[in-house]
């Protein structure tokens, strides 16, 4: 068996080899090599004690920070490689890291350590694959399986709770059933972990090939970490347009939007105001009335808490507040909304309202067809290059300023004109614009002599 090695590692290999060391990549990079996928980076264990370490790399550039749990980062070919020396961790105190770490010469002691089969596999050029706990076969029958008991894993490091889900989601495989009883068991321990680390783990979750699957699957461990879901388990619409609860629509939903965290975000939250917002009508039928406005309320204080990026968080927002406007087939309603949202957004607004068509009950699945012929309208519209915001216009602040407008007057009267040429009242053009500009100006002139006579003695 020959997997692939950057050149950055295949060097540190034979360097710690030369020097009378077991070296071997580990990790992720072996599972995913073996998964036919491109490593994202190469983690080495090695039978050196860090100071041997340090020996052998002596000539290159070093990281010492890690030194207190037996890693070296070195910079090869390039590339930042993280060394760690074979190790057993201690008593895990926080549940997260271990209050400290004792050096072994045993890979298999090692290897004990790693939270799932499928992570705790070694491999080097000339020794082949060493795996202790069965992580290649995990991997072909698609199991997440912790490495011993799976309460031990998840009580050392709670984290370890979403990131089974999180690679259960992006490899589209299943927790075995010891494994998925103690996610559900430990869960409350999730409470320990940074919020930095929940929305990187939940991101990537979120943007997994099976993260509805998981969502459905898993909704109380990830209420351990966002409790506003909660509510939407089980949550009955009572609504025709609806075969799905609540949270099996949002599920489905995240399903039919491109893998793209904000849009994958903005389908979570879309509906998280329902539970709140719920009346029954006396047609019998649910309505949730001010629902967007209520989702908006919960996920900004969800991202915020989670310490979301502010670009992320706002778009997120957007997103949710817009997802259920009414968006008309027409060349003009189109240039608005692409005024007010700008491209891309309104592109990522359709996605959205797409994504929410598409898990309605089967006969409201006709509107697909309007957001192709929305999308197609759009691309027309600004293949005509249309004017869109205040700097598009075809006058600017030196040609008011010419005419004698000063300080705020100028982005007022630019962004009148910007609302004339929106409504197509006038062309983008020079002319037209600082002549419908006169006429305006005589029009408010016109308007302020009454009030000036009053004035007059």
């Amino acid at each position: 068996m020959n997997l692939p090695l950057s050149p950055g590692a295949a060097k540190a290999l034979a360097l710690l080899q030369a020097a009378g060391y077991e070296a071997w990549i580990v990790g992720g990079c072996v599972r995913d090599a073996l998964l036919g996928l491109p490593p994202k980076d190469y983690d080495l264990t090695t039978s050196a004690l860090p100071e041997e370490t340090q020996r052998v790399f002596a000539a290159y550039p070093r990281i010492e920070t890690g030194l207190r749990h037996g890693t070296v980062t070195v910079l090869l070919e390039g590339e930042p490689l993280e060394i760690t020396t074979y190790r057993v961790d201690g008593v895990y105190s926080d549940a997260r890291h271990p209050d400290g770490v004792t050096f072994t010469r045993s890979l298999r002691q090692d290897a004990a350590r790693r939270d799932f089969t499928i992570n705790a596999m070694a491999y080097a050029p000339g020794q082949g694959l060493q795996d202790f706990f069965g992580g290649q076969a995990d991997l072909a029958q698609g199991t997440i399986r912790a490495v011993g008991r799976a309460e031990t894993r998840f009580h050392e490091d709670a984290l370890r709770i979403l990131r089974a889900l999180r690679f259960a989601s992006v490899l589209d495989f299943t927790l075995e059933a010891e494994t998925h009883q103690a996610a559900l068991a430990c869960a409350p321990l999730l409470a320990a972990i940074s919020p930095e680390r929940v929305f990187s783990e939940l991101g990537k979750l979120l943007c997994g090939k099976a993260a509805g699957r998981v969502l459905r699957t898993y909704p109380q461990v990830l209420g351990a970490v966002v409790p506003e879901i909660l509510p939407m388990v089980g949550f009955d619409q009572r609504n025709a347009h609806h075969c799905y609860d609540v949270w099996t629509h949002t599920a489905v939903a995240v399903d039919h939007v491109p893998p793209e965290l904000p849009l994958r975000l903005a389908m979570l939250f879309h509906d998280i105001g329902k539970p709140d917002t719920f009346s029954l009508g006396e047609d019998g039928q649910g309505h949730f009335y001010g629902h967007a406005r209520r989702s908006v309320e919960q996920a900004e204080a969800i991202l915020t808490r989670l310490r979301a990026p502010r670009q992320v968080r706002e778009t997120v927002l957007l997103l949710v507040r817009y997802h259920d406007a009414v968006l008309e087939e027409s060349p003009q309603r189109v240039r608005r909304w692409l005024h007010k949202l700008g491209p891309d957004r309104f592109f990522d607004l359709l996605a959205i309202q797409r994504g929410d068509a598409a898990s309605l009950a089967p006969a409201d699945c006709t509107r697909l067809e309007g957001f192709q012929r929305l999308e197609i309208l759009a691309r027309e519209v600004l293949s005509q290059a249309p004017c869109l915001t205040v700097r598009d216009l075809a006058v600017g602040g030196e040609d008011l300023l010419a005419l004698g407008y000063r300080g705020p007057a100028i982005g007022r009267a630019l962004r009148a004109l910007l609302e004339q040429v929106l409504s197509e009242t006038v062309s983008n053009e020079k002319n037209a614009l600082l002549q419908r500009l006169a006429q305006m100006d005589a029009e408010n002139t016109e308007k302020m002599e009454p009030c000036s006579k009053k004035k007059d003695p």
